[in-house]
């Protein structure tokens, strides 16, 4: 977050006009690779875990979406303390990385549990909902909903 606050700052008026097509872009690629994944039936790993490896790709994805929360800090100031927008932006990227890991972890361990039995529908559920919400944007940025 803290990174996309300095970007976003610096770059607002150039991000503002591509961000929604970015989004969308991603979401879909993201969504319909996972949709095309849960059709390969990958039985290689049923018991995954907090491996470098899968946390690294955890990691890349919940990037980008602290990305464009810390642009979004930019355009609209967070303010949780009574401390300068600086300081304040800096507390709330410290709650979302310790909250993000957090429930990373439990995420992980949870699709141990239930990842063998459900993991084609999950795959596919995520995927849809990814492109759903990557066509949500585009269609608000449109103002058609």
């Amino acid at each position: 977050p803290m990174i996309g606050y300095l970007l976003g700052a610096h770059f607002e008026s150039y991000i503002e006009a591509a961000a929604p097509w970015i989004a969308f872009i991603l979401l879909v690629l993201i969504g319909a690779n996972m949709i095309r994944e849960s059709g390969e039936g990958n039985e290689s790993c049923p018991q995954g875990g907090l491996e470098i490896k899968t946390m690294f790709f955890m990691a890349v994805a919940t990037s980008i979406d602290a990305l464009a929360v810390g642009i979004t800090f930019a355009l609209v100031p967070v303010n949780l303390i009574a401390a300068n927008e600086f300081m304040n932006t800096l507390l709330a990227a410290g709650l979302i990385g310790i909250t993000t890991f957090v429930i990373s972890c439990i995420g992980v361990q949870g699709g141990n549990v239930f990842g063998t039995r459900y993991q084609a529908k999950a795959e596919i559920s995520g995927g849809v909902i990814l492109i759903l919400l990557g066509s949500k944007i585009l269609l608000e940025h449109f103002g058609l909903l």
